[in-house]
């Protein structure tokens, strides 16, 4: 390892050689990635973090959707197919991910859930479902416990361990007393990673409404304010950024021995590793293992299951929107600032499995007007528009159900701008994803007017996703792809850090759960070295 030396940016850096096998790959530098690059540096081990998109600086950042929107996305070209709705309207991007350093902490809502005892062993609790491929996560909530908490004081997750809620905002309100007239109990301010006060070397929160725009502020976490620079600082990680992974390789022993990737000129470069971690998000994770095929691993690296690419999950979500007789602005605040748990249980009656969240949204008037339906125009959709400043919103996120034939492929033809081929998705709706979606219409339409709307909208579902399975935690080496650790089944040093490994959705927002999982793999992974069995 050269010694640390400060570039142009005032960053701590180091450099490592391409032949170094001692350090350990990570791909990805999201909520996965970014916070295992956190927890292996501060425990004294080499990191060198592959990232695909460019690293920004908090003052690119704007306060402007579209502006944001084409400055984050990632945008390589996918493909979809299947009869979801989300498919048939967006067939080429399905999804809405970031490419860029931080990976999509730039730009979620900060919603941070936690799961319900039952949501871990959903096989055991649901049965046997038409449809779903069901199965058991390896872990549960008891173990889970001291990992979450860890995660929660890591994150500033309001409203636990002593961080304060924020205030409430008219969208909040406007949510609250529709709840309250409905019957349900366990509403109000949600559990959010954003600072309501200064803390952890983060600003307070500015309430101006742009969290899914990066956070000019600086009062959202992410791993591009917090956990990066802390890697950064102890001069063990290097971060590359713009380098694109091409392939993943092993040697004859069937251990992973390093990753070809491609550098911001399209240069190819071979970097060794003692391990790697693959933290791309779902879709990407997933392409590259399959793109890493060899003659040991014919369908895909580390895919002797077969399960590699299915039971992709991306939550049931629904959007409704009330026009209320006075100003509400939305905007004003977070926005997700507000939540319902009360339908996050389970309750057959209702006639579907597993449960689903409400949550207040305020948008952006070009987000609002882009989304409220796609390709839609004429004198109803122009009065919504008008009708922007008395407008509240609800949107719901729901566990769904893994699907067997809900998978990411390899496309037959067409390829990228590395000579790979893209990623295709296929998206089919489950019925019960569908019967909870229609109760979650539903109630939530009979909320809004609980709370004085005068018409309410139902929107269609959005490009918008939690990128989920596709590399499952299963005790069975047949039943999926990795182990409880997130480490592959079948090679050693191979490890899975993102989304990719959820066995179910969970009803809540993943985020949380995925720096859980990246904190307690981290530790692992420390463990097993510090013995010499990685």
């Amino acid at each position: 390892m050269i010694a640390p030396h400060r570039d142009d940016d005032d960053i701590p850096a180091v450099t490592y050689d391409l032949d170094d096998d001692s350090v350990v790959v990570i791909i990805g530098s999201g909520a996965g990635g970014g916070t295992m690059a956190d927890e292996l540096t501060r425990r004294g081990i080499d990191v060198v973090l592959l990232e695909a998109g460019p690293r920004f600086k908090t003052s690119d950042f704007v306060n402007d959707e579209w502006a944001m929107n084409d400055l984050l996305t990632w945008k390589d070209k996918r493909d979809c197919t299947g009869g979801a709705p989300v498919a048939r309207d967006y067939p080429t991007a399905p999804t809405w991910t970031c490419k860029a350093l931080g990976g999509t902490t730039l730009h979620w809502t900060s919603m941070c859930p936690r799961p319900e005892d039952y949501e871990f062993k959903v096989r055991t609790t649901y049965s046997d479902m038409d449809g779903a491929a069901l199965e058991d996560w390896p872990l549960d909530n008891e173990e889970m416990e001291p990992f979450y908490r860890e995660a929660e004081i890591k994150m500033g997750v309001t409203g636990r361990n002593g961080i304060p809620f924020h205030r409430s905002s008219n969208a909040v309100r406007v949510m609250s007393l529709g709840a309250k007239r409905m019957g349900y109990r366990d509403f109000g301010p949600n559990n959010l990673a954003v600072n309501p006060l200064p803390r952890d070397g983060r600003n307070a929160c500015d309430q101006i409404g742009f969290c899914i725009q990066g956070c000019r502020s600086g009062g959202k976490w992410s791993t591009f304010v917090s956990e990066l620079p802390r890697a950064e600082a102890t001069g063990r990680c290097e971060i590359r950024t713009r380098c694109m992974v091409l392939r993943i390789e092993h040697d004859e022993r069937g251990r992973i021995s390093g990753v070809l990737y491609a550098d911001a000129f399209g240069d190819h470069h071979f970097q060794k590793a003692r391990l790697v971690c693959v933290a791309a998000n779902s879709i990407e994770t997933t392409r590259l293992l399959l793109n890493s095929e060899s003659s040991a691993w014919p369908d895909g690296l580390a895919n002797g299951s077969g399960m590699l690419g299915k039971h992709y999950m991306r939550h049931v979500t629904a959007y409704m929107y009330g026009e209320f007789p006075r100003p509400v602005r939305m905007y004003r605040g977070l926005v997700a600032a507000g939540v319902i748990r009360d339908e996050a249980r389970l309750d057959i009656t209702r006639g579907f499995a597993g449960g689903y969240y409400y949550g207040s949204i305020g948008l952006g008037l070009p987000f609002y007007a882009a989304f409220l339906s796609p390709g839609r125009w004429g004198a109803d959709y122009a009065s919504w528009i008008e009708a922007y400043e008395r407008v509240a919103g609800l949107f719901v996120n729901g566990e769904d159900m893994p699907i067997a034939t809900n998978r990411v492929t390899l496309h037959p033809s067409e390829k990228d701008q590395h000579g790979l081929p893209i990623p295709r998705l296929n998206l089919d709706d489950h019925p019960n994803d569908l019967a909870m979606k229609r109760h979650a219409y539903r109630n939530g339409i009979a909320m809004l007017e609980a709370a004085g709307a005068l018409r309410v909208f139902c929107s269609p579902p959005l490009p918008v996703s939690h990128n989920l399975g596709t590399c499952r935690m299963s005790e069975d080496p047949d039943a999926g792809v990795v182990d409880r650790w997130g480490r592959s089944h079948e090679i050693p040093n191979l490890f899975i850090s993102d989304g990719s490994q959820f066995t179910s959705s969970l009803a809540g927002n993943p985020t949380l759960t995925i720096v859980t999982l990246a904190i307690r793999q981290a530790g692992y992974i420390a463990r097993q070295m510090s013995r010499g069995e990685l």
